[in-house]
């Protein structure tokens, strides 16, 4: 079959699909290992994945890696090349950094490249070693490497009203959501707190104190829903952009939002209610949704001023408010669903309004049609 000029990619898609691609002069690839804070394991994951790439004939070395001391990561270093730092002299002091040339210059097939968020020495050819590890994606290599939530541009403000703890090497967002795969290394909080205990993460004079700040209990927790929650995003958005790109018409649950559909009527609030308990129970995002068929035109002042009532009432708990012009309310709830991959709808079974007219015939091709995704009905009055 002939593609039509519509069909062809762009140069930029073409340019892209070449980068991607392996083989000689393509881009290198760029895998990340995420964690919730130091300690658990990220260095650690990546020269283990460099040392089982070498034990299947790729070529991997080390471009710079931090053991900190740390006798497993020191084990983990020794078969592997290490290519030599470049010492740079900064106010008397000699500071160490990767060597990015060198690295080029033996071109491995794979280099690892620890903590990504890390600033070079003043002086550098470039200020961030996130910008050294794109020139080597430039140059075919590919590259493994770390870094901890809290170096997120994004979320650095919000770990330290956590923490206490101002963040000062930061990273764009982009730099992980761009990256070819991102990998959690997660531990939960008391197996990283027994860690540190151990001498296995700090020395003894430092371990108590991290313990006593930084690495609370309640801190921990939080940074790793954190960081949880930052692999699931960027999961969801792989997972949509290949239903779009395979053209699947169907709704997946996989982030588990929820809809629910509001009408005109004090009763919906309710509905809202509830719905809000389900998202919260579910830790998802919670999507309200006015579907206008054309009887809504005739409407009067008082449901009209009800009807945003409602939807304001959505919105201060949280929810994201859409308002979609429709002839078939089926249709609309179900097509929303599938564009933002929603696991449930939740519906009212109140005697008029759109919560009304979801009763009878349409609630029951809602349920035939709705495939993967759960449908609630919520029983409720006029009044309530």
């Amino acid at each position: 079959m002939t593609r039509t000029d519509d069909q062809r990619p762009t140069p930029e898609q073409m340019l892209e699909r070449v980068r991607l691609q392996a083989g000689q002069g393509a881009r290198g690839r760029l895998r990340i290992y995420l964690g919730m804070a130091p300690g658990v394991g990220k260095t650690y994951a990546m020269l283990h994945e460099a040392r089982r790439r070498k034990q299947r004939g790729t070529d991997a070395v080390v471009g710079y890696v931090e053991t900190y001391n740390r006798p497993l990561t020191v084990q983990a270093v020794a078969d592997l090349e290490v290519i030599p730092r470049k010492k740079a002299e900064y106010k008397g002091v000699t500071l160490e950094e990767m060597d990015t040339d060198a690295v080029i210059a033996r071109a491995p097939q794979v280099a690892c490249v620890d903590e990504l968020a890390h600033t070079n020495a003043p002086g550098s050819r470039n200020e961030k070693r996130y910008q050294d590890v794109y020139e080597l994606l430039d140059h075919g290599i590919t590259v493994i490497s770390t870094v901890n939530v809290q170096h997120l541009e994004s979320l650095a403000d919000i770990v330290q009203t956590i923490t206490g703890v101002p963040v000062r090497e930061r990273i764009p967002d982009e730099v992980v959501d761009k990256a070819d795969e991102v990998e959690i290394v997660d531990m939960s909080a008391q197996a990283l707190r027994s860690r540190i205990k151990h001498g296995n993460v700090y020395p003894p004079d430092r371990a108590q104190r991290a313990l006593e700040s930084f690495f609370r209990e309640g801190n921990l927790n939080a940074l790793r829903e954190l960081a949880l929650r930052r692999v699931a995003t960027a999961v969801e958005e792989d997972l949509e952009e290949y239903m779009r790109g395979q053209e699947i018409d169907a709704a997946w649950s996989a982030a588990d939002r929820v809809i629910v559909a509001i009408n005109e009527s004090p009763g919906a609030q309710r509905v809202i209610r509830r719905a809000w308990r389900l998202a919260n129970g579910l830790q998802t995002d919670l999507l309200a949704v006015f579907v206008e068929t054309p009887s809504w035109a005739a409407a009067g002042p008082e449901p009209r001023q009800q009807l945003e009532a409602n939807l304001r009432f959505a919105a201060d708990l949280g929810a994201e408010i859409y308002r979609l012009r429709e002839n078939d309310v089926t249709k609309a709830l179900l097509g929303l669903a599938r564009d933002k991959n929603a696991g449930s709808i939740v519906i009212g079974k109140s005697g008029g309004g759109l919560l009304g007219r979801l009763t009878g015939s349409t609630a029951t091709r809602l349920a035939a049609a709705a495939g993967e995704v759960d449908v609630h009905l919520v029983s409720g009055g006029e009044g309530e």
